[in-house]
């Protein structure tokens, strides 16, 4: 005879306690979903409570957990048990997945989850992945690509190196420190068969009537004062480069040697280093190239000579970056090669200034000059002279039958005043013969 269950075998299994226990867990889980760290731990009792109770099942497969607790109970039915095994399931993983949601997120991506709003409001407080996507240019071009790329490229921006505005410039950035390697370095050849007449100097070369002697001087001097013939300097104020002074300019025989124009590349230098293979035209367009002529001071430009970068040096530190990169300029223009000392030189002038292009000789260089000191006055007076005897007449121990004689005797250039002086030396009336 079969035994009736009693009423508390028959008592519905949502209304036993562990049931809801496991209900309450469950609407625990749903409501903490993202709660904070410090009530986690009724998500992990929840998971730990829907985890027994699928190994109670799994244990008794017969009985199932409902026989296990209902101690007194007959043996439910496969689908009560199956019910419960379905709530415990549910426990563990929504109690698996409370836990998951409420860990603190990593600091990177709650910064990246925050960047649309921090670009659409005033900008925050600095950090890597705020900083980023700036609109302006930056030392750092590869931090904005990345940065709008993806949350793991914006923490690999802020990793890797990124180039920065004191690179070392490539050869094709325009600079004159990176012309200086597109020279050709080779010895220097020898000064056999020069002349400074192969250079035929003082021409017109831009076809405005005026030779480029008085071009330069119009260009670089201030205050200029121009003969009737519309093109001949006659007075002028020169900011010298070389040696950072004003000189005031007066046309004559025996004051026109205090400005010269200097070929920034020496006519012998060139020769030395690849004009002797030039045509007479290239060479008359050399020696009047306004890029390469300055006007500057007498005695200095005498000083000289025909030194290039490894052997001479304006006085003037602030202005032999310029000089230099002038220099550079005109060679490689006219592809004259450069000794190995000579390009040594110019990358040691030029590393100071790296960013500075190569000039294109159509304006006046920038000069910041100061006034020359006033010489001191003296009680002895002043001893007065024949001009005849300094300023034509030769001495009469020293003559020069020409230029040729001149030369040979190394007095070339021969100025007014200096023994064997004649006006026949001086083609261009500026006190200056057999230049």
């Amino acid at each position: 005879m079969t035994r009736k269950p009693s009423a508390r075998a028959r008592k519905v299994w949502w209304r036993r306690a562990w049931v809801q226990i496991a209900l309450a867990g469950l609407a625990a889980a749903l409501v903490l979903h993202n709660a904070p760290t410090g009530l986690q731990v009724l998500l992990v009792v929840l998971m730990v409570v829907g985890l027994g109770w699928l190994l109670v099942g799994v244990a008794s497969p017969r009985q199932g957990p409902l026989a296990v607790l209902g101690r007194r109970a007959p043996a439910p039915s496969r689908g009560a048990n199956a019910r419960v095994l379905g709530i415990a399931t549910a426990a563990f993983v929504i109690g698996m997945l409370g836990i998951g949601s409420s860990v603190p997120v990593d600091s990177t991506e709650a910064a990246v989850r925050a960047e649309p709003t921090a670009s659409a409001s005033a900008p925050a407080s600095p950090s890597p992945s705020a900083a980023a996507p700036s609109t302006s240019p930056s030392a750092s071009p590869s931090a904005s690509p990345s940065a709008s790329a993806s949350p793991s490229a914006t923490a690999a921006s802020s990793a890797s190196p990124t180039p920065t505005a004191t690179e070392t410039p490539s050869a094709t950035d325009g600079t004159a420190l990176a012309a200086v390697d597109t020279l050709t370095v080779k010895g220097r050849a020898p000064t056999t068969g020069y002349d400074r007449d192969l250079f035929e100097h003082w021409a017109d070369p831009d076809g405005n009537g005026c030779d480029a002697r008085n071009d330069i001087l119009a260009r670089d001097l201030t205050r200029t004062t121009v003969d009737s013939d519309g093109c001949t300097v006659l007075t002028g104020r020169l900011a010298d480069p070389y040696t950072a002074t004003f000189i005031d300019f007066q046309r004559g025989s025996g004051t026109s040697t205090k400005v010269q124009i200097d070929h920034v590349v020496a006519l012998s230098d060139a020769w030395q280093k690849g004009a002797q293979k030039w045509s007479s035209a290239t060479r008359e367009q050399f020696a009047n190239d306004p890029l390469n002529l300055l006007a500057v001071d007498g005695p200095t430009n005498g000083a000289k000579g025909d030194g290039d970068t490894a052997t001479w040096l304006p006085p003037n530190k602030q202005f032999r970056c310029q000089y230099v990169a002038r220099q550079v300029a005109v060679k490689a223009k006219y592809d004259l090669w450069v000794t190995s000392a000579e390009a040594d030189a110019m990358r040691r002038v030029l590393s100071s200034c790296p960013r500075l292009t190569l000039p294109d000789g159509g304006a006046p260089v920038d000069v910041h000059a100061t006034e020359a000191p006033a010489p001191a006055k003296t009680s002895t007076p002043t001893k007065t002279s024949t001009p005849a005897q300094s300023t034509e007449a030769p001495a009469a121990d020293v003559y020069y039958q020409n230029c040729d004689a001149v030369r040979a005797a190394g007095a070339d250039p021969i100025r007014a005043g200096d023994p064997g002086w004649e006006t026949k030396f001086d083609r261009d009336g500026d006190g200056i013969g057999c230049e």
